[in-house]
């Protein structure tokens, strides 16, 4: 059954990737399974809250797009397949929720002013003693070195500018007790590059 539901959930987010609803027989179809074993599923996904499942129609909010992809991993799913069929504001909030299921306090999208400049961080994940800024990069095809290389520096200029502008921070990430912070700039990316480390 774990099998059946999986694949189900894959086709479901394969399919309503661009639109929130699909035609049930579509999803059978998609996910190779017979009509009569997958209504059931449906039908006990349905109650789940994962979906919505009408007569003739499976449809999906974007809240249960992201519990859909993390059930599809807890029940074998591969990851990176999963995150394909995800948008790229799903990926980041996926992320988050598995920094959040790991038992970190997340903040999404931190914007904050520094030396004159603006900064953003997709993700920051916070865990005493430790901070994990996250670039999240959506991008499905391999990337060169010299994207990695780029997207590494930026992201370490970004990290370097909030390690600066930490203490003035320390109410609102609620680290004023912390003796000391470690900040791990790092970059999630969907499918894996050539380097994993760059300086």
């Amino acid at each position: 059954m774990q099998t059946i539901e999986r694949n189900i959930l894959i086709s479901i987010l394969k399919l309503t990737k661009e639109e929130g609803t699909v035609q049930k027989e579509t999803v059978f179809k998609d996910s190779h399974i017979p009509s009569s074993v997958a209504d059931n599923a449906m039908k006990k996904l349905s109650k789940a809250g994962l979906i919505q499942y009408k007569a003739n129609t499976v449809e999906t909010y974007p809240e249960q797009r992201i519990k859909i992809a993390i059930q599809a991993i807890r029940l074998g799913a591969d990851p990176e397949k999963v995150c394909r069929f995800l948008k790229w504001g799903e990926f980041e909030n996926i992320a988050a929720r598995v920094f959040e299921i790991c038992g970190f306090k997340v903040i999404r999208h931190f914007r904050f002013k520094w030396a004159g400049r603006r900064h953003e961080i997709d993700v920051l994940a916070l865990n005493r003693p430790t901070i994990v800024c996250v670039d999240c990069k959506h991008w499905h095809k391999g990337w060169s070195i010299a994207a990695i290389t780029k997207a590494a520096e930026a992201q370490l200029e970004r990290v370097k500018a909030l390690a600066e502008a930490l203490p003035s921070l320390n109410k609102e990430f609620e680290i004023s007790t912390w003796r000391k912070t470690s900040l791990i700039p790092a970059i999630l990316s969907l499918v894996p590059g050539p380097l994993k480390y760059h300086n």
